[in-house]
């Protein structure tokens, strides 16, 4: 392409003063502009936008809102996203994006706009980690109205979330363990603890656990589905999709277990159980009768039997496949506080191997 000799219309790259590339084409009598550290890039980017521009994929942001704009996003995002994604989305844009930012050109909007907003969200009393929700959400949406090329960068890059403080781990301790699952005998869900215990599961991958997962004679089960509040949804990461080696306590008591659905856990009259109904009809009433602290969390249990691994020297690649983490780094990350611990056997198998023990 030339320096700026061509018409607008087949688009036209030039460099500015601070070295930074400039890609320019018309859409609708405008003029649109994208940015490069290359020439090359922006090349290929202006390629790509005129392509859109030319299919109808492209809109005049002149005139569109924040608002508006955000109800496009988030209805182009319907059936790509989980459910529960999607609606934790549709959360933030309704409740916190759109009543500060909706009226805003989008094209207009600016990061002080943004951090301001940020600021009084905080002032309202919303925790920090609800504030970097907001942002992340916004984050996407913007990331995407420049792929769209409606706008030529993302704001929400130059804002700055508050810092979330790292949530302590507290797994149940071994005692603790055995006061829930004595608590859980003969309760309609106790199989549902006894894996929740020892496989690691999430709460919508076991209330998803079809029979036909279940390989008693060999000891597996595959994980291929979760369920959130009668949603049927894939797995959070592709790693979800896992096989778990089942131990002898978790055969027995699904052997126990009453067969009346297709679903392992289900309702009495053979649909899947909610979240929400585990939750409060089931676990808090079971940490009452087993005297544990009613703060505890069913995803506690996840955190127990990661916890319990890892300190009894089982290999953290092993425990990463168990839960479903998409990488060992979440894992590593996630159960830091067990490392000290795996360091001193190591030390200690170290000294074995040079005192010349077996």
């Amino acid at each position: 392409m030339g320096n700026g000799k061509r018409g607008w219309g087949e688009g036209s790259i030039y460099r500015r003063k601070d070295g930074r590339w400039v890609g320019q084409y018309e859409v609708g009598g405008k003029r649109r502009y994208i940015y490069g550290k290359t020439r090359k890039e922006v090349a290929g980017k202006l390629t790509r936008a005129m392509a859109d521009r030319d299919a109808g994929m492209t809109f005049d942001a002149g005139s569109l809102r924040v608002g508006d704009y955000l109800d496009r996003w988030l209805d182009s995002l319907r059936d790509t996203l989980r459910r529960r994604t999607w609606i934790r989305h549709e959360e933030i844009v309704r409740l916190h994006l759109k009543p500060y930012l909706g009226g805003i050109k989008l094209d207009r909007v600016n990061p002080l706009q943004v951090q301001s907003l940020y600021r009084s969200k905080l002032d309202s009393g919303l925790s920090p980690r609800t504030v970097q929700i907001i942002h992340v959400t916004l984050y996407k949406a913007l990331k995407q109205a420049v792929k769209w090329t409606l706008i030529p960068r993302n704001i929400a890059e130059f804002v700055e979330p508050p810092k979330v403080p790292r949530k302590e781990i507290i797994p149940l301790s071994k005692e603790q363990v055995k006061r829930l699952l004595e608590a859980a005998q003969g309760n309609k869900l106790e199989a549902l603890y006894v894996l929740a215990v020892q496989t690691g599961m999430r709460s919508g991958e076991l209330l998803g656990l079809r029979w036909k997962d279940v390989d008693l004679e060999g000891g597996i089960v595959q994980v291929r589905r979760s369920v959130f509040n009668g949603h049927i949804e894939a797995p959070k990461s592709v790693k979800g999709n896992r096989s778990i080696k089942l131990t002898r306590t978790s055969i027995r008591a699904l052997r126990e277990h009453e067969r009346t659905s297709k679903w392992v856990f289900c309702t009495n009259v053979g649909t899947t159980i909610s979240v929400h109904n585990l939750h409060n009809r089931s676990w808090k009433p079971l940490l009452v009768r087993a005297a544990l602290p009613h703060n505890r969390r069913f995803h506690d249990l996840r955190h127990t039997c990661a916890t319990l691994l890892l300190s009894k020297g089982v290999h953290p690649k092993i425990v990463q496949e168990m839960l479903g983490h998409s990488s060992i780094t979440i894992t590593l990350d996630t159960y830091s506080h067990v490392l000290p611990n795996m360091q001193e056997k190591a030390v200690e198998a170290m000294e074995e191997i040079l005192d010349g023990k077996d």
